[in-house]
Order: C-alpha cells, then structure tokens, then sequence
C-alpha cells in the first residue's frame, strides 16, 4: 500500500519534505522501530482515546505509552482507549491498527508528547505496516504546529 494518500497529501500541502522507506512486516511500532534500526524514542505513534463523545489521537514516541491521566489533565476530561475498531473507521485509508501521527487531516483533535520535540529525525507509519516515513525534526514540528503539547507518556 505504502503511504496513505490523505498523510501524503497532508505533508506536500505543508511543504514539509520526507522520504519513504520499506520494512518487513510488523505488529508494532517498537517491532517496526527494531525492524528498521530506528531509535524508539525517534518512531511517532498515534494512539486514539475516546474524549468528550468523539476522539483523540495522542503522538507519543513508539517506547513509551500514553499516560491517560496526564492527557486528561491537559484537555480537562476523563479519556479512554479507543477500541481498534473505532481508530479504523477514523482512518479509513490506513490499514487497520495503522493509526496515523497526524489528527489534522482527518478531523480528530490531537495533543503532542515532549518527549518528540526537538528531535533531529521522527520516524514514523505511513498508514500500513509496511512503510516508514521520514521528517526532519523542523518538519515534524510545523506538522504539529498549534497542537497542545504535554509530557502525556510514561
């Protein structure tokens, strides 16, 4: 499949560069991060919640995990996970459990873990479990620019 179309339209219409790369396939971003000798800490992954009667997508780095008590803090409700179920038909370009790092393009709000700020390389699924893309840190950082950011992982 390689790249889903909305993240590829998402990052030419906001002229950040990146590049592709093929892995073996994975079950995980911490599997897809040793499948491509990649840092965990430099893989982005999307984690959708259920907030408020819609959905949340937390980006935090691919070695850790979402602390929901710390997201809750930063949008002042009680989340959730969501089920793989209910992030598929968010995603409905992506392969199921592919979830994406970018909540823009799809219409689900999203907030940012520091731990990926300031990173020179985020890595991160382009929408299958198969394909790797690359921004620069600049990149990664005006893709997510006007997000809330936190330390929502742990």
């Amino acid at each position: 499949m390689g790249i889903a179309l909305t993240m590829q339209e998402y990052l030419e219409d906001n002229h950040v560069p990146y590049d592709v790369a093929r892995h073996s396939k994975t079950g995980s971003s911490a599997m897809t991060a040793e499948a491509s000798h990649v840092p965990g800490n430099a893989l982005a992954k999307g984690v959708v919640l259920k907030w408020d009667g819609s959905y949340l997508l937390a980006v935090v780095p691919a070695s850790r995990q979402v602390d929901l008590a710390k997201v809750g803090e930063i949008v002042g409700e009680r989340v959730e996970l969501a089920t793989e179920e209910e992030a598929s038909a968010l995603f409905p370009d992506c392969d199921t459990g592919a979830v994406p790092i970018f909540g823009a393009p799809y219409r689900v709000a999203s907030v940012v873990d520091d731990g990926l700020e300031r990173r020179g390389d985020i890595y991160f699924e382009g929408g299958d479990h198969r394909t790797l893309v690359y921004v620069s840190g600049n990149g990664f950082e005006r893709l997510m620019y006007g997000m809330p950011h936190g330390r929502i992982s742990g």
